[in-house]
């Protein structure tokens, strides 16, 4: 019998409705607070609410992606040898029928604060349209498959500036597709490593040695990027270029000795030193920008 048509206990399925919007993955959505430093108006209440408003829209946004990707790949996942354990709906945790009706119910909040922050609410739209694209269609395109997932991160930013109405310095966006193309990059790599081309159908059409030279490329892109944004546009900010540096040689230690990688967030909270690394990047620069904070 499937163990999806057995009774679940009432509690199961809270910690499964728990673990389908992912909230340990909400930290990628800590991209959309990047314009309320860089701006310098993280001290200011109004600016800094907005900001917040924007980042939990973008955590329901993103868990209603997930929830969908768990739907369709419901049959996939109960044949994957981790995932069928992991995620709620192949484990039998949650049923369709009410992992769908949570999707709803996001789908409703979005909705709803679209008359609020209509601006950010429609980027997260694009973001919501641009991941049901990848879900049916981009996933199975090589090169499309990451450039999509970078986007994604892209799109966290913008969602940012229009929660501030304040533009955004496009070596901040090449900065954030770099970072991002990196990291899906890595991702890839680490999935090739571990499962082969059995994980995902994209895989077949990549090579360990193709997406190592992606992940060089995008990271040393990230870092050209990220220090003539600084040297150009926040000069005191030069202090964090260390970091950023420190950052990436740390992440791939992890990915290439620790078998991290496949999911950023799990590498970031498994190991102390890079976590450590985010704060104190975070650290310096509202130091760096205080003074500008304080004068707004």
């Amino acid at each position: 019998m499937d163990d999806t048509t057995l009774a679940v206990p009432p509690l199961r399925q809270v910690r499964g409705l728990v673990k389908l919007v992912r909230p340990k993955q909400w930290a990628k959505n800590g991209f959309v607070l990047a314009p309320l430093v860089f701006a310098g108006e993280f001290l200011d209440p109004a600016s800094a609410s907005s900001a917040l408003l924007a980042f939990a829209l973008f955590c329901v946004g993103s868990s209603a992606t997930y929830i969908v990707n768990d739907l369709s790949d419901i049959d996939g996942d109960r044949r994957h040898p981790r995932k069928r354990h992991e995620r709620p709906l192949a484990a039998g945790q949650v049923k369709p029928g009410m992992a769908f009706g949570l999707l709803i119910a996001l789908y409703a909040v979005l909705a709803a604060c679209w008359f609020i922050v209509p601006s950010v609410v429609s980027v997260i739209g694009i973001y919501l349209v641009l991941n049901i694209a990848y879900t049916f269609v981009l996933k199975h395109q090589p090169v499309l498959d990451i450039f999509t997932i970078a986007i994604g991160f892209v799109l966290r930013v913008y969602a940012g500036a229009m929660a501030l109405a304040v533009p955004v310095s496009g070596w901040m966006f090449v900065t954030t597709l770099c970072l991002a193309l990196y990291l899906a990059a890595v991702k890839r790599k680490q999935e090739l490593s571990q499962s082969g081309d059995q994980a995902r159908k994209v895989l077949g059409s990549y090579s360990v040695a193709l997406v190592d030279r992606y992940a060089e490329m995008s990271a040393t892109g990230a870092l050209v990027f990220y220090s003539m944004f600084v040297m150009s546009a926040r000069p005191e900010l030069v202090v964090t270029v260390p970091l950023v540096l420190f950052g990436l040689f740390r992440y791939w230690y992890v990915v290439e000795t620790m078998d991290g990688g496949e999911s950023p967030t799990d590498a970031l909270f498994s190991d102390w030193q890079l976590l450590l690394t985010v704060v104190l990047w975070v650290a310096a620069c509202g130091w760096a920008l205080w003074p500008e904070a304080v004068l707004v």
